[in-house]
């Protein structure tokens, strides 16, 4: 128990034999529950976990993936299988499987939702300064490119480090999201941020260590990674305002949004035309040329503004 509230950590892993047990024996006495879900572990995760099932006892739940369906599908089945603990005041936390995440933070992440101060606290490595000297670098600018992408996507524009998977939610927020509509893979915790601002629930990031050098293994090409994930976050932002501005709540940022891509597409493809005929043809008129370039500002312009709408909308949400 952590403040009066039940705990559950979920673990997703996948071929974590080296580390399974350092993340399993370190989280704190006050976890009520451990849910591993091992995805599908080729090695000998499956073993440990027999293992580390008879030192724990009921206290650790193991649940296993036929096939191997991704990181975020992994959550989801642990976040499913701990709604299903009945408590009036539940804690979920995510920790990874390869010891990458400090249980002594764990209660800096608890705090904020055992207060009722926010719905939903994620870890940033970022805050502190560490992270430069830890992260190799070209996962930290990765991982820079995505925060900002994710910012525009999911309207936190508080919320930085977006793929830090150390997170902690209510059962309540929890129970409300539509699970299975998430990304099941890498791009797990951005959709989900998209998904908590669809509910108006509330984001914090809370400062946390950065761990590197542990034994762990990265799956994580980023040449595959950040394009699948930056085309996720594009249809998501669409989907969001679909969702947020229309269907649920009509908001006239939608008629700056729409413009602005009108504009901005269509003065886009003008200029194009003028530049074949420019080179193609010869001299074009000045008057073609400065109407392209007023409705490109404004177009431009009119997006910013639908973005600072969006911004201003969503800032008591933290």
């Amino acid at each position: 128990m952590f403040q009066e509230h039940l705990v559950s950590v979920v673990v997703p892993a996948h071929n974590e034999e080296l580390l399974i047990d350092r993340v399993v024996n370190g989280i704190q006495a006050f976890v009520d529950h451990i849910i591993v879900v091992d995805d599908a572990s080729s090695d000998k995760t499956p073993e440990r976990l027999d293992a580390l099932k008879s030192q724990h006892g009921n206290r650790l739940m193991v649940i296993r993936h036929a096939h191997n369906q991704g990181v975020g599908a992994a959550i989801v089945t642990g976040y499913e299988a701990a709604l299903r603990i009945a408590a009036e005041k539940h804690l979920i936390a995510v920790m990874a499987g390869d010891a990458q995440m400090d249980p002594e933070d764990l209660p800096k992440l608890l705090g904020p939702c055992a207060r009722g101060e926010v719905d939903y606290a994620k870890g940033n490595r970022l805050i502190t300064g560490e992270a430069w000297k830890l992260i190799p670098r070209t996962r930290y600018i990765g991982n820079a490119v995505l925060s900002l992408l994710t910012k525009i996507a999911s309207g936190y524009w508080h919320v930085a480090d977006s793929q830090t998977g150390y997170t902690v939610i209510t059962a309540e927020a929890l129970a409300v999201l539509q699970l299975r509509r998430l990304y099941p893979r890498y791009g797990f915790p951005n959709h989900l941020l998209v998904e908590l601002n669809n509910y108006d629930f509330r984001v914090r990031d809370v400062p946390i260590k950065p761990v590197y050098n542990v034994g762990e293994v990265s799956g994580i090409r980023l040449h595959k990674v950040i394009p699948t994930i930056s085309w996720l976050l594009f249809r998501c932002y669409f989907w969001r305002m679909k969702e947020k501005y229309i269907i649920r709540d009509f908001h006239p940022l939608i008629f700056f949004l729409f413009f602005g891509l009108l504009l901005t597409g269509g003065s886009l493809l003008f200029g194009g035309y003028l530049a074949y005929l420019r080179f193609a043809v010869g001299p074009i008129s000045a008057v073609s040329a400065i109407f392209a370039a007023v409705c490109l500002n404004s177009g431009i312009q009119s997006i910013l503004f639908a973005l600072w709408m969006d911004m201003e909308r969503n800032k008591e949400l933290k």
